[in-house]
């Protein structure tokens, strides 16, 4: 008998099968250690050790999308292993054998006009071929047209698909881009969102995961496919608890821009859908000639030194300082070029400095507000209207327009609210990336702020320029420091 036995139960969990010894080490190596666990409640109440543990000793239960990983673990200690054939599992290996790489050229060849890249028709192969794929597909490589591609394939061979995605905007865009794709989008697709029926007969649903993460397993029994847009989100539990009813979903394909950087989260995404692939990156894409060139200014604000007790009290600090808002207002009015203004608290912030521009602007200049009570329709007016616009000002929450919103033709960019989140700075570098006619380059106003004394002991939103910074390094980007001091 082999040291580690695996059968599937089903379509989210493997049953794993080992004497005592090999379940603890199995358990202690898919047990990891959660990033800032020390600051979040459940932890400093004492209900939660801060750690996450991907392997249940009790039951014997892991993620699927983890398989390549126990085999792993087998192989470095040396321990035998084997399948047990059940309704879900037969052999390891478990591709679709009738796809291949020529026949997923020749199918996407036939449904649309669009030119596929290589790395393109790669990523729908992957996915079609394996079933489950985590597909890093940074902003602008064609993420939607991948989506739509793997869909059509689905809905030919009779699969009944879910398309998870994170906000009632991208909901709208999906379906827009089916359509603009020449599917009928109207016959195929159902939308979900509030105010809209949840079930439906169609073969599609394009939903939000706040719509459907409530709703008991017998929903999500007849979908046989699941696809998530913006995946790194899926690291939430509510997202989870979606991917975890989906008992029956065989094909389980992620997508995502950028990961968070942390181990645990990769593997939890792994788990719920299958081993990651990056397929291109922001770099290749811009040396193509995809994606417009950008450039990044940030401006080191210099304030008079103050210490804070807390980040909090630093942000609300910040937010309402006169001058620095002056100056974001100045800065906008001055650029030229449709601009997005990036804000993270809507009535102490946001909305200051829309009724700043909105009050200095000239020649019918339009300035929109965008934030999390706006309906979505009027959402998609607003990206509609500024693809139409040469210097329009888009003022909108990190939560509306920083993750997957597609905007062609916008120039610049500013962060007017300070992040060291990895995901976040890229996704919202995403935004103003995008080519559209006479469009090359693309500027970041990245706006820091120094309050400490001296170098060593910097305030905390000057150290999350610093994360940010790593980033810029990391991938590459062209930065400059531009130090700003400000009078009093």
């Amino acid at each position: 008998m082999s040291d580690v036995i695996i059968r599937k139960k089903n379509e989210v969990y493997l049953q794993v099968k080992t004497p005592p010894h090999i379940t603890y080490e199995l358990s202690d190596h898919f047990t990891f250690e959660v990033e800032g666990a020390k600051f979040m409640p459940a932890y400093r109440n004492r209900h939660w050790d801060g750690k996450i543990r991907l392997f249940s000793p009790g039951t014997g239960e892991i993620y699927a999308g983890l398989r390549e990983y126990i085999e792993q673990f087998c192989q470095e200690r040396g321990y035998s292993i084997s399948y047990l054939d059940n309704e879900f599992f037969g052999m390891p290996d478990e591709e679709n054998e009738f796809i291949s790489y020529e026949g997923v050229k020749s199918f996407v060849s036939k449904f649309t006009t669009f030119k596929a890249r290589k790395y393109q028709h790669e990523a729908i192969f992957e996915a079609l071929k394996k079933k489950r794929k985590l597909i890093v597909s940074p902003t602008g490589s064609g993420k939607s047209f991948m989506i739509y591609s793997i869909v059509r394939y689905l809905v030919e061979t009779g699969q009944k698909v879910m398309i998870v995605v994170p906000t009632t905007s991208l909901v709208e865009q999906m379906y827009k881009d089916f359509i603009d794709y020449t599917w009928d989008a109207e016959y195929y697709c159902h939308k979900v969102y509030a105010g809209y029926e949840k079930v439906s007969d169609k073969p599609v649903t394009i939903t939000t995961w706040q719509s459907v993460y409530k709703m008991q397993k017998k929903f999500f029994e007849n979908f046989t496919a699941v696809i998530g847009d913006e995946a790194h989100l899926f690291k939430a539990k509510s997202l989870t608890d979606i991917l975890t009813k989906l008992h029956h979903a065989e094909y389980r394909i992620g997508f995502t821009g950028t990961l968070d950087g942390s181990k645990t989260n990769k593997l939890v995404l792994e788990g719920l859908f299958g081993p990651y692939k990056k397929i291109t990156n922001t770099n290749e894409l811009i040396e193509q000639g995809y994606l417009s060139r950008l450039k990044i200014k940030i401006l080191s604000l210099k304030h008079r030194p103050i210490r804070f007790d807390n980040y909090q009290e630093e942000i609300d600090y910040l937010i309402t300082h006169p001058k620095r808002n002056n100056l974001i207002k100045n800065l906008a009015l001055d650029l030229g070029g449709n601009t997005l203004v990036l804000f993270n608290y809507v009535e102490r912030h946001g909305e200051p400095l829309y009724e700043l521009l909105n009050s200095n602007v000239k020649d019918g200049r339009k300035v929109f507000f965008v934030h999390g009570g706006v309906d979505v329709k009027d959402r998609e007016r607003i990206r509609q209207i500024t693809e139409e616009e040469s210097n329009a000002i888009i003022v909108a929450s990190y939560g509306t327009f920083s993750t997957g919103i597609n905007i062609k033709n916008l120039h610049n960019i500013i962060f007017a609210s300070p992040s060291k989140s990895r995901v976040r700075n890229l996704q919202s570098i995403g935004r103003v990336l995008r080519k559209g006619d006479n469009k090359n380059t693309a500027v970041l106003y990245d706006i820091a702020d120094d309050t400490s004394k001296d170098s060593t002991n910097p305030n905390y939103t000057l150290r999350h320029l610093f994360e940010r910074v790593k980033i810029y390094n990391q991938e590459n980007f062209d930065y400059e420091i531009i130090n700003v001091k400000l009078k009093y």
